[in-house]
């Protein structure tokens, strides 16, 4: 599962690492709507909330699906500016279908959402058809999406003081320290880009992006298969603090690609490509794989012993073995002309706490 940023026609300078106050600053609302999300930053968002004001806390529960399980993409800015103001200038002068469109796709609940009828301000069937879909979604995504439908204007100005409450609730106090730790990220990504190529760069990016062998596209590892052009426009870059782990992506047709990754530096774990993961679990719901990797959370074994144990054939344990190696889940270690097998406990942990106790149990 794919996104793919085609790069047919773009200049190499048009692929640019960049700073947005406005994103970051959606990034910190994404915490404070869905803390499970970010452990690291679970005290900052408790210490946020308790200091909000009843209003505003109140105006962010109203609107949190802007940036709550995705983001709008007018809030994460492919032209980012020097201040929080002078980007949500830019973002006033979107004009309001192109707003209200982005605002319902996350309202709504789907990133591939298509109205038959046409705009859901002009077409009475696209109308009906977003307010079910926000309908099914929850009596707050219906009452935004129908406040949104029938005054634009007045959601998108309650939206914008909103975003300029928070900047004087907390924001304010955390962007000078968080726009100089993004500035270094930028800076290290294009003297990287300079020195070794954008390959290098990416890699430092996330392992879920990368450049293909022909230079033609971007892909990263996203939920779902789609695919966008950069053209003429190129794609930005936004590095993100509070991102972290979410590796964000616009690429809705007529918004210019971006692509919001987790900034270097802290304690956090690298990227685990979503294939990878998918391996590992499909090479784990197998039953006889399943036994052979509790006895190898115990020690390591020989492909001989653990045909013994389980009353198997060697070539079967060897084929089982090959489909967990391959997933990554094994250590190999030789002695002399025995291969002794293990299980990578630090992999295993990773994917769930569940599961590592119950292979050793």
């Amino acid at each position: 599962m794919t996104l793919r940023i085609d790069l047919t026609g773009t200049p190499p300078e048009r692929i640019r690492f960049a700073v947005s106050p406005l994103a970051e600053l959606t990034a910190m609302l994404h915490v404070l709507a869905s803390p499970e999300h970010h452990p690291p930053y679970a005290g900052w968002a408790t210490g946020v909330r308790a200091g909000l004001r009843p209003e505003l806390a109140d105006r962010l529960h109203e609107a949190e699906f802007l940036w709550r399980s995705s983001r709008a993409d007018f809030l994460v800015p492919a032209r980012p500016r020097a201040t929080l103001a002078a980007e949500l200038d830019d973002l006033d002068r979107i004009d309001d279908d192109r707003y209200v469109r982005a605002a319902l796709i996350t309202t709504c609940g789907s990133n591939r959402l298509t109205f038959a009828g046409g705009s859901p301000l002009h077409d009475p069937d696209a109308r009906t058809d977003a307010l079910d879909r926000a309908q099914a979604r929850g009596p707050r995504q219906e009452a935004f999406a129908a406040r949104l439908l029938a005054d634009p204007r007045a959601v998108r100005a309650r939206v914008r003081d909103t975003l300029e409450q928070c900047a004087e609730a907390f924001f304010d106090a955390e962007w000078p320290a968080l726009a100089a730790r993004l500035g270094q990220d930028v800076r290290a990504k294009a003297e990287l880009t300079r020195r070794q190529g954008l390959p290098a760069a990416l890699a430092e990016v996330s392992a879920a992006v990368a450049l293909t062998p022909d230079g033609g596209s971007l892909v990263l590892d996203k939920l779902q298969d789609n695919s966008t052009a950069a053209g003429a426009a190129g794609v930005t870059f936004l590095p993100s603090v509070f991102g972290h782990p979410h590796l964000v992506a616009v690429h809705a047709p007529g918004w210019q690609p971006v692509v919001q990754y987790p900034a270097a530096g802290g304690e956090h774990a690298a990227t685990v490509p979503l294939d990878a993961v998918r391996l590992r679990l499909d090479a784990l719901a197998h039953p006889v794989r399943l036994r052979l990797v509790r006895s190898l959370a115990r020690g390591p074994h020989t492909t001989s012993e653990l045909a013994r144990a389980w009353d198997l054939t060697a070539p079967e344990v060897s084929r089982h073995l090959a489909v967990l190696r391959r997933a990554g889940l094994l250590t190999a270690h030789r002695r002399g002309r025995y291969v002794h097998h293990g299980l990578d406990l630090t992999v295993t942990a990773a994917l769930g706490a569940d599961l590592l106790a119950a292979v050793l149990r």
